[in-house]
């Protein structure tokens, strides 16, 4: 199947931001660790940050997971507060084709930008999160929950890169060791 194919699924299974249904659910700390991992678009775009982090390597390893953590919480900060985002649910789904398409392409800007572009996603990501909650839910412990997983989500992306990234490396190397051995070869006349 060819990368545009499976890229093209992928984004139609995301177009409705499934994991946001919670009508009059009691959320606390479990309903918040398990609800972002109900929806194929917040695992979606936690893992594509945690890699686009890891192939943008240095600082951004921590930078970008931190500027999604801080602008989700301040997302779902704006929906407590009663104020609302104007189609936060398209926002969300505009993310995961957005967040696709930086890892696919690897693309580079600067950290400042980079930043800005996930926090948008996540500004978006914690209002929807938090917009479920109902007024006899514990929501510090909800917003911990989703909080915590937003971030492991985030670590396994990074896993995920580092890993691929100690991959290149190797092969690489053995590639380049590959060279040095027919270098050597063809300089001695073999």
């Amino acid at each position: 199947m060819n990368k545009t194919l499976l890229s093209s699924l992928l984004l139609l299974s995301a177009l409705p931001a499934h994991a946001h249904t919670g009508v009059g659910a009691v959320h606390g700390l479990l309903a918040g660790s398990l609800h972002p991992l109900l929806g194929i678009d917040h695992v979606l775009v936690m893992l594509a940050v945690g890699l686009w982090a890891a192939l943008r390597g240095g600082k951004a390893l921590w930078q970008l997971p931190l500027a999604f953590l801080t602008a989700m919480g301040a997302g779902a900060g704006l929906s407590m507060l009663g104020l609302t985002i104007s189609a936060a649910e398209t926002a969300v789904a505009g993310s995961v084709l957005a967040a696709g398409l930086l890892v696919w392409r690897n693309t580079r800007m600067s950290s400042a930008l980079a930043m800005a572009v996930v926090a948008v996603f996540a500004l978006a990501h914690g209002y929807v999160h938090a917009v479920e909650l109902t007024d006899s839910a514990d929501a510090l412990g909800y917003a911990a929950g989703f909080l915590l997983t937003t971030a492991a989500l985030h670590g396994l992306g990074l896993a995920a890169g580092v890993v691929a990234a100690a991959r290149v490396k190797m092969l690489a190397a053995g590639f380049g060791l590959v060279c040095a051995v027919v270098g050597v070869g063809l300089l001695a006349g073999v």
